[in-house]
């Protein structure tokens, strides 16, 4: 049976593509190819993610470009629903749209606009279009979805090797990086005499600050552990320098929105939450440990031990962060030295810092 090439796109193709965005790009690029004068389209579904709602790709005939789209929250889906309509209104003489929420499970919209009034044998194509996209949308949807999902529970890197396919327990990859470590203080008194919901909301407010800040500046947070927190800075990319003036600049941050949250908590009869900062710089590995048919990733190494006993070392020192010598020969940022400690039995200098306002 010979097809229209973006039927046989639909067919033969579609659901290897990568996502939405490459999806939509070599649709548009395949109907133009049958004939069909689009001016633009757009592709909306619903994002399986904690804080986007709804995701919406633009493509532009005259530049081939995708561009996208977001709505975030109940009330951001809301005021997404018409982005796509509104654009192929804006963009070409006439417009057309197919709701898949009846053939897709996440509710897919896919629409074109055109240089001219569409004729019956371009709408008929497209119905066509219609009929085809319903399977492999829905495969690129459930595809979404489980990375995603990955993502939010073992973080970007480790679900990267689980959609890999690594299944076995293996070495793993050696990472140089930043390291950062920091945990609340006080946490096991403060749930021993707190009710455990208003525990875990403070839980989450501390994660909020703390690892929103490490993803603002470039970032990775490899493991929520208790209360504590080990995230890294790749050095890679970016240099040593770069990455460990980025983690300073998190811990900044961190500690504002940490000084935010006390005032509120003050203003609520609650108590502050301190917490304590470690950065170092140095090789990790990360793999995946456990038995043969349950595994987890771990983060082992020098570098990890020293830094979570740098952190230790924290509980005296109020809010100050303590840098290993490692990571301050390498930052540029201005600092002001506090002090100066010695681990026992780790010959690492260790010296106490407070950024310079």
């Amino acid at each position: 049976m010979q097809l229209r090439s973006a039927l046989s796109f639909l067919v033969d193709e579609a659901i290897g593509l990568p996502g939405a965005d490459a999806f939509l790009t070599e649709l548009a690029a395949r109907l133009v190819a049958d004939g069909l004068p689009l001016a633009g389209g757009a592709l909306t579904q619903a994002a399986p993610h904690p804080i986007i709602a709804r995701r919406t790709w633009l493509w532009r005939a005259d530049s081939g470009q995708v561009i996208e789209a977001l709505g975030f929250g109940l009330a951001g889906a809301a005021d997404h629903a018409n982005v796509g309509r509104d654009w192929l209104v804006q963009l070409g003489t006439e417009a057309v749209q197919e709701d898949f929420a009846g053939s897709a499970p996440d509710g897919a919209v896919l629409g074109w606009a055109a240089t001219r009034p569409f004729r019956e044998p371009d709408l008929e194509l497209l119905r066509e279009v219609a009929r085809f996209a319903a399977a492999p949308l829905a495969v690129l949807a459930a595809r979404s979805t489980l990375a995603v999902l990955l993502e939010t529970y073992l973080g970007r890197r480790s679900a990267a090797q689980v959609l890999a396919g690594r299944l076995r327990r293996e070495p793993g990859e050696t990472i140089r990086a930043a390291l950062l470590y920091a945990d609340l203080r006080g946490f096991t008194e403060l749930s021993e005499t707190t009710a455990p919901r208003e525990v875990i909301v403070a839980l989450d407010a501390w994660f909020d600050r703390i690892a929103g800040a490490v993803h603002a500046f470039g970032g990775e947070v490899l493991k929520f552990i208790g209360d504590g927190i080990l995230a890294i800075f790749p050095i890679g990319e970016r240099d040593a320098a770069t990455a460990c003036d980025a983690a300073l600049r998190a811990v900044a941050a961190a500690r504002a929105g940490m000084d935010h949250l006390d005032r509120t908590r003050a203003a609520q009869g609650l108590a502050p939450l301190p917490f304590g900062t470690a950065l170092h710089i140095g090789e990790m590995l990360w793999g995946n440990i456990g038995t043969a048919d349950r595994l987890d990733f771990t983060a082992i190494g020098p570098a990890v031990n020293l830094v979570s006993r740098l952190e230790g070392l924290c509980r005296p020192l109020g809010r100050s962060v303590l840098l290993s010598g490692a990571f301050a020969a390498e930052a540029t940022q201005a600092l002001i030295p506090l002090g100066e400690h010695r681990l026992r039995g780790i010959a690492a200098l260790c010296v106490v810092y407070a950024p310079q306002a």
